[in-house]
């Protein structure tokens, strides 16, 4: 643990000039979060760029998240900004261990920074989406669930949609949904947890009726680029011309970022998935999604 402490100052200290802390203050507290451009934000100056909300696992910090899903690799390529905002105590609201309404009002601070970033960046407003891993990924659906005049398209990896999300959940906003989770997640159970949140599944369905999808004409497929990695991909999409409501199930992966290198996050977090990139597979439906 000593190791990655020392790595995570050395990349924090050593952050490239794209990447920038900065703080925002809202209602009365300092919160903090990184930005990164990619390289071609310098070079077209007269482009707005879509940006992407990337929220951190619960204890976790901004940077181990950057550090961890390796976004900016995937903004270089595909031209986009990251934001990853930090969590009051490496944490985020969606109705876990406090009040829903009257616990840390990470909404507004959502709100808030996508207001900021709009003065501070050139942002394309139809084309704003979140993604997170753990409970970054609940809140992400929250995000979507509240400000779906916001995002375009979210993304939640191993965090389907939380109970008390369900039960606040009535503004009509569609949105476009991507699930990654793992079968074998022992963090957060692939098949749900009885008052606490959905399965994958019933997540996956939930979302295809909220935004008026219907069953019928699902498209499926299997992908096992490496089958030395112990799992297996499985992605099932649905849509409506507008919106889609993608399940990409992981046989026998844990509570990991598709692609990623190993991280020590002191959890038995289990197989991390070679046949995809999670950031490869994001991009490719957020860039499908117009606000």
């Amino acid at each position: 643990m000593n190791l990655l402490v020392t790595l995570l100052l050395l990349v924090c200290t050593a952050m490239p000039a794209l990447a920038q802390r900065q703080t925002l203050v809202h209602k009365d507290e300092k919160r903090r979060y990184i930005v990164y451009t990619p390289a071609s934000y310098a070079s077209q100056p007269d482009k707005a760029f879509p940006v992407v909300f990337n929220f951190h696992g619960s204890g976790m910090t901004m940077a181990e998240q950057m550090l961890y899903t390796q976004m900016n690799r995937a903004a270089d390529r595909h031209r986009f900004i990251v934001v990853y905002p930090l969590g009051i105590r490496h944490d985020w609201n969606v109705g876990f261990d406090m009040s829903y309404r009257e616990g840390s009002d990470d909404i507004g601070f959502t709100e808030a920074l996508l207001s900021r970033l709009k003065q501070d960046y050139r942002i394309d407003g139809a084309r704003v989406y979140a993604t997170g891993l753990s409970r970054g990924g609940f809140f992400a659906l929250r995000a979507a669930a509240e400000l779906p005049e916001l995002f375009a398209a979210v993304a939640s990896v191993g965090g389907p949609m939380p109970e008390p999300v369900v039960q606040h959940h009535t503004k009509p906003g569609k949105v476009g949904v991507l699930l990654m989770h793992g079968t074998a997640d022992q963090v957060v159970a692939y098949d749900g947890k009885a008052a606490g949140y959905l399965s994958a599944e019933d997540t996956y369905r939930y979302w295809l009726k909220h935004n008026g999808i219907g069953a019928a004409g699902a498209r499926s497929r299997v992908i096992d680029a490496d089958p030395n990695d112990g799992t297996a991909v499985t992605v099932r999409e649905q849509g409506n011309g507008r919106q889609a409501v993608a399940l990409v199930t992981i046989r026998d992966g844990g509570h990991t970022w598709p692609g990623a290198d190993p991280f020590n996050v002191g959890l038995p977090i289990g197989n991390t998935t070679r046949d995809i990139d999670a950031n490869e597979v994001m991009w490719a439906f957020f860039d499908r999604h117009r606000r």
